[in-house]
C-alpha cells in the first residue's frame, strides 16, 4: 500500500495494528546518497575497524535523506500453513509544519538519484506528498513553545473593543506610516459597517508584526486578528469582529488547529514509535545503513561512540536480523553463490529451498513477485521477508524429525539475532549489536603512507618481493598492504628503514599511533571526567527523574486519545543504558550455543546448534507478549559477561591467504 501525507493519518491504525499482530517486520529504506565525500571504495575500506567504519558513515552518510521507508509484516497462519502479509511504502519528507518548526537541509548525490530515476522513482510524490516526522527532542521543544503561547493568551484575560484615541505605543518607520495608515482606516470602516471580517492584503513579515502591534495597541477589544495563509503559501491578516464569546471559541478552533497541526507534523516518527514499542523481530538486508539513518532521522541524533550507538540501537529495536548476514553464513553460503538481495531471492525459490505461500487480506496493495519492483521500499522489504522465511525454513530440515515451519522466535534463529552485515571487511563479517566485536590478528598487515602522486601500481611494485599482496586504500596517501605471510612483515620493515618517499609501520604501530591521537583529543570536564558531545536526553532516549514529568506532558498523545490503536509515546526507554531484549530471546549466544546440539547444520563453522527439543520448547505467543518491557541490561554488564565467557565462533572469521 502506498501511503502519503494525504492518506497517512487514515492509514496509521492499520499500520499499528499490523505490527502489533506481526510475528516479524521486515523494512528497506531508500536515501538521497550514501557518501558526502570519500567514494563507496574508500567509505568501505577492507581493513576498518567496526568502530572506524561506525565512524565513516556517521560522519559520511547522515546527511542525506531517507525519503522512503518500506515496511512489511508477516503473520504466519497456522491452519492454512500461509503468511498473511501487509506491506507498507511510506513517501518522507519533513516539511516544516509552521515558522518554528525545524526547516530541514540534506544532500543529494547525483548517481543515487540517477539510478532511482532510472528505476522509475517519484521524486514528485516525495516533496509534494511525503509524510512529515519530528524527533522526540524537537516534538517536546514544539509542545513547550505552544504551552507557552497558550498559558499567554490565557493570561490576556477579556477583550472587547473600546475605541481609543490618541497615538499608537508602537513606533512605525516612516516608510511604513502610510501603509499602517491605510489598515487603520480600513479597521475604522469595519467597525462602522455591517461587516464581520476583513482580509487584508498579503504583505511581509515585518509589516504583519506592525499591524498586530498597531491594532493591539489602538484597538485593544473587540477585534480577532489571525495570519491565514492562501493557496500559494501567502500570509495575509483577517480582521474580525467579534464579542467574548465569539472570541474564546474562536481561540479554541485555532488551539485545536495548532494541535492537530503538531501531531500532524509528528507524522512517520509514530510509525517507529510503534515498531519499537512492539519489541518484533525486525529483519532487514544489508541493513546497517537502514538503522542508522531510522535511528538518526526519526528518533535523535546519532552517538560519537559505537557502544553508545549500539545501546541506543538495542533499545529502540531490540531484535535485528539481517539477511545479507544470514545468507554469508553457513550452512547457506556453499549454496547461495550471490547475496545481493534480488539474486537471493532468486536463488530461494529454487531448491533445496522452498517459497513461502503468502496473502494479503482484501483492500490492501499486494506485491507480485513475478513483475519485479527492485527499489521500492516496499517492495523490497516484502521479498526481503520472503528471503528470511525461506532461509528459516530451510534450517528446520536439519531437525529430526525435520520441520517445514520456523517460527521467528525459534531458538535456531537466534545465533543470527543483532548481527549486522559489515561489507567489504575482509575478516570481521558483522557488526555484533548486543555485545563486544571480534578482534581478529591482523600481524600480516602494514600500514604505509607516500606522496599523492602514488598509485595501486605502485605499492605492487614496492612489495613486488612478497609474492601476492592486498591493497586497501584508506586515503589519497595511505593504505594497508597485506601481504600473503606474517613472517614477511619485519624483512619488509627491514627493507624500508631508510625510505625518504614512504614509510611502513605495522598494524599493531598504526592502531596504537590512532589511539594516542584519540586520546590527547579527548575533552575532559573540570571534574576529571571525559566530556563527551552525546547527550542520551537530548536525543530523546533517555529522561532523569527530575524530568519526567515535563517530558509525559510533551510527548505526543497516545493514539488512543486519537482514535488509533497503539500508545505513540516514546516514554518507555527512561535510560539509553537500558537494552531492550525480547524475554523470550534474552540469552546471549553463548548461552545458547552452551546448551545446544546443532552438529549438521554447521559442521564447519563450529557455530551454534539447537536440538529438536529446543526447538519444540519454543515460547507460546501468550507468554512473549507478557515479556515485552522486561527487556532492560546494562551494556557494562554485556561487557564483562563477555570478558568472563568467549563466545564460540558463530563466523569463521575468513583466513587472509
Amino acid at each position: 500500500m502506498e501511503v502519503t501525507r494525504q492518506n497517512f493519518k487514515e492509514v496509521l491504525p492499520e499500520v499499528c495494528r499490523a505490527v502489533q499482530e506481526a510475528d516479524f517486520i521486515s523494512i528497506d529504506g531508500e536515501f538521497t546518497g550514501i557518501s558526502d565525500g570519500p567514494s563507496v571504495s574508500a567509505l568501505t575500506n577492507g581493513l576498518d575497524t567496526p568502530e572506524e567504519r561506525y565512524t565513516k558513515l556517521r560522519k559520511h552518510s547522515m546527511n542525506f535523506l531517507l525519503f522512503q521507508f518500506g515496511l512489511c509484516t508477516f503473520k504466519y497462519d497456522q491452519n492454512q500453513s500461509t503468511y498473511i502479509t501487509k506491506a507498507f511504502n511510506f513517501y518522507i519528507f519533513p516539511k516544516p509544519f509552521n515558522r518554528t518548526s525545524p526547516d530541514i537541509k540534506f544532500i543529494c548525490q547525483s548517481s543515487s538519484i540517477d539510478f532511482l530515476a532510472s528505476q522509475g522513482f517519484d521524486f514528485n510524490k516525495v516533496f509534494r506528498s511525503g509524510i512529515p516526522y519530528l524527533t522526540q527532542e524537537e516534538e517536546s521543544q514544539l509542545r513547550e513553545q505552544y504551552e507557552e503561547r497558550r498559558s499567554q493568551i490565557n493570561g490576556a484575560g477579556p477583550s472587547l473593543y473600546t475605541p481609543t484615541t490618541g497615538m499608537s505605543a508602537c513606533n512605525v518607520p516612516e516608510d511604513q506610516r502610510d501603509f499602517i495608515r491605510t489598515v487603520e482606516q480600513k479597521v475604522e470602516a469595519l467597525l462602522k459597517n455591517s461587516d464581520q471580517t476583513l482580509d487584508l492584503e498579503p504583505c511581509t513579515g515585518f509589516q504583519r508584526k506592525l499591524i498586530y502591534q498597531t491594532l493591539n495597541s489602538k484597538y485593544s477589544k473587540g477585534l480577532h486578528v489571525e495570519t491565514l495563509e492562501t493557496e500559494k503559501k501567502e500570509r495575509f491578516i483577517q480582521i474580525s469582529k467579534v464579542d467574548e464569546e465569539e472570541r474564546r471559541r474562536r481561540e479554541q478552533q485555532k488551539q485545536q488547529r495548532e494541535q492537530e497541526e503538531l501531531n500532524d507534523a509528528v507524522g512517520f516518527s509514530r510509525v517507529i514509535r510503534a515498531i519499537s514499542k512492539s519489541g518484533k523481530l525486525v529483519v532487514g538486508h544489508n541493513m546497517l545503513l537502514d538503522v542508522m539513518h531510522t535511528i538518526h532521522q526519526f528518533c535523535g541524533p546519532l552517538p560519537e561512540e559505537l557502544d553508545d550507538f549500539k545501546e541506543v540501537a538495542m533499545s529502540v529495536f531490540p531484535r535485528l536480523l539481517d539477511t545479507k548476514l544470514m545468507s554469508s553464513t553457513q550452512p547457506f553460503k556453499d549454496i547461495i553463490s550471490n547475496t545481493s538481495l534480488a539474486e537471493l531471492h532468486k536463488q530461494l525459490r529454487e531448491k533445496p529451498f522452498k517459497s513461502p505461500t503468502t496473502e494479503c487480506p482484501e483492500g490492501l496493495q499486494s506485491y507480485d513477485t513475478s513483475t519485479e519492483q527492485l527499489h521500492e521500499a516496499g517492495y523490497d522489504a516484502f521479498i526481503t521477508g520472503l528471503c528470511f522465511i525461506s532461509m528459516a525454513n530451510y534450517l528446520g530440515s536439519f531437525l529430526t524429525p525435520p520441520k517445514s515451519h520456523i517460527s521467528a522466535r525459534s531458538k535456531l534463529i537466534e545465533p543470527f539475532y543483532n548481527k549486522l552485515f559489515l561489507m567489504r571487511v575482509i575478516d570481521i563479517p558483522y557488526l555484533n549489536m548486543s555485545g563486544p566485536d571480534l578482534q581478529p590478528k591482523r600481524d600480516h598487515v602494514l600500514y604505509v603512507t607516500f606522496p599523492k602522486e602514488w598509485k595501486t601500481s605502485d605499492l605492487y611494485q614496492l612489495f613486488s618481493a612478497f609474492g601476492n599482496i592486498q591493497v586497501s586504500w584508506i586515503d589519497d596517501t595511505s593504505a594497508f598492504v597485506c601481504l600473503s605471510q606474517t613472517e614477511q612483515v619485519q624483512i619488509a620493515m627491514n627493507t624500508s628503514r631508510y625510505a625518504e618517499s614512504y614509510r611502513i609501520q605495522t598494524y599493531a604501530e598504526y592502531l596504537q599511533a590512532r589511539q594516542k591521537s584519540t586520546h590527547t583529543s579527548r575533552k575532559w570536564a573540570d571534574d576529571g571526567w571525559a566530556d563527551t558531545s552525546y547527550s542520551a536526553a537530548a536525543s530523546g532516549f533517555s529522561h532523569s527523574h527530575s524530568r519526567m514529568q515535563a517530558v509525559k506532558r510533551s510527548i505526543s498523545p497516545s493514539l488512543e486519545e486519537q482514535n488509533h490503536n497503539a500508545d505513540s509515546s516514546w516514554t518507555n526507554y527512561s535510560s539509553v543504558k537500558k537494552i531492550k531484549t525480547d524475554g523470550c530471546c534474552s540469552q546471549t549466544y553463548a548461552d545458547v550455543a552452551g546448551s545446544c546440539d546443532w552438529p549438521r547444520l554447521q559442521p564447519e563453522e563450529g557455530g551454534a546448534s539447537v536440538s529438536p527439543a529446543q526447538e519444540e520448547a519454543e515460547p507460546e505467543e501468550s507468554s512473549a507478549n507478557q515479556s515485552q518491557g522486561k527487556r532492560s541490561r546494562r551494556h557494562k554488564k554485556r561487557k564483562s559477561d563477555a570478558s568472563e565467557t568467549t563466545p564460540p565462533a558463530l563466523f569463521d572469521v575468513p583466513q587472509v591467504w
